[in-house]
């Protein structure tokens, strides 16, 4: 497993609420063992506690996205410093479930989580995971989508650092918004008084000519 992927725990987490449109997806605990996605070991360890725990990790690292979105490198970097302090893991070389040609083990990096409860494993490795994509790509890579009301986190991978958007579906609606408020405007400059007084006047032009 590449420790890129491991960023991905922090994107799933954050987007499980959209406070500008008052919702949570994160209400049991079974929504708490659908964030682990495969690791079903990791999410059998959740319990009814783990809901307020992860909704306090959320938050956490919705300010790193928020931090990193307004332009502070270093609250965001000192955000995630402390999750990452509060939250260890211990990266190992692992073979399983990986095998070339031959049959012998791909060895990648994995990160071995040692948590108290299924929360802290899980903040591990999303903190971890971000730190990752972080360092790699820089700051300004992490963004929170411009599509109001959305505002979910995303990850940018873009060659250009171009994406402004958490999916197609946010991109295509912000697009039709700009689009009709484009043409919002140009209906009220035609409108306006003095586009009228304009016309009036030529219209007036044109009579008085006729009439000479």
């Amino acid at each position: 497993m590449e420790l890129a992927y491991y960023s991905d725990y922090a994107v799933r987490l954050v987007n499980t609420e959209e406070p500008a449109r008052g919702k949570d997806a994160l209400t049991s605990i079974d929504a708490v063992r659908d964030l682990f996605g495969g690791n079903q070991s990791a999410a059998r360890r959740a319990t009814e506690a783990d809901v307020t725990r992860f909704r306090s990790v959320r938050a956490r690292l919705r300010a790193v996205f928020e931090a990193a979105d307004g332009g502070d490198e270093t609250l965001a970097v000192d955000l995630l410093n402390s999750l990452l302090l509060e939250f260890p893991v211990s990266p190992q070389i692992s073979g399983h479930d990986f095998r070339d040609d031959d049959g012998s083990p791909l060895w990648h990096m994995h990160l071995a989580d040692h948590p108290s409860n299924a929360t802290a494993g899980y903040a591990a490795i999303a903190a971890m995971g971000l730190a990752f994509h972080l360092t790699e790509y820089g700051v300004d890579r992490l963004g929170l989508c411009e599509a109001p009301p959305c505002r979910n986190a995303y990850l940018d991978t873009s060659t250009n650092r171009s994406r402004r958007y958490c999916s197609d579906r946010c991109a295509t609606r912000a697009n039709v918004a700009a689009y009709r408020a484009r043409k919002r405007l140009e209906a009220d400059r035609a409108d306006r008084p003095e586009n009228t007084g304009r016309a009036a006047d030529s219209a007036h032009t044109t009579t008085a000519g006729k009439e000479r």
